[in-house]
Order: structure tokens, then sequence, then C-alpha cells
């Protein structure tokens, strides 16, 4: 059976690109009060060892995952390279 293939969130982090929903800011209000509410049940997973939250992955279960690392430069490592949107 092959490995699915894993993103790296940062600090030895992985998510499995299959199980990612979206990709998110977490600059606004409304995300940062998801994220608050999300921490107090416990579906909250904190992948940012300390450091500024700048992105929210949704995953197609019931957890988010915080990570350090922007979404551009996540959306870039998931799509191999080529920044989303970009004309090649």
């Amino acid at each position: 059976m092959p490995v699915p293939p894993v993103l790296n969130v940062g600090f030895y982090n992985y998510v499995l690109t299959d199980q990612i929903v979206a990709l998110v800011g977490s600059e606004s209000a409304p995300v940062r009060r998801l994220i608050q509410k999300l921490r107090d049940s416990g579906d909250l997973i904190d992948a940012t060892q300390g450091r500024k939250t700048k992105c929210v992955i949704f995953t197609s279960g019931t957890r988010v995952v915080l990570s350090a690392i922007s979404q551009e430069t996540l959306a870039r490592r998931v799509t191999g390279g080529e920044a989303p949107g970009e004309d090649v």
C-alpha cells in the first residue's frame, strides 16, 4: 500500500495532504474566535511551537491544525513548488 504524501507544516510536524480541505490566514477576527473555540473544545492541534500563528489548516476530519508558516508557502509545498494561481 503506498504511503500518502505529507505536508511539512513546520518544526517536523506533518499533515496528510489528502486530508487538507483549506489553508486559511489567521489574521481575521472570525478566525481568531474560531481558534479559541476549537482550543476550548480540544479539536485544535497547535504545531507552531510557540511562534505566531500564520496559517490555519482545516482537515476533512474534525481537527484543525495551526502552523507558523504562511498559507502561501504551504500551498506552494502542496503543489510541488508552483505558486497557486500562477500561470506557467
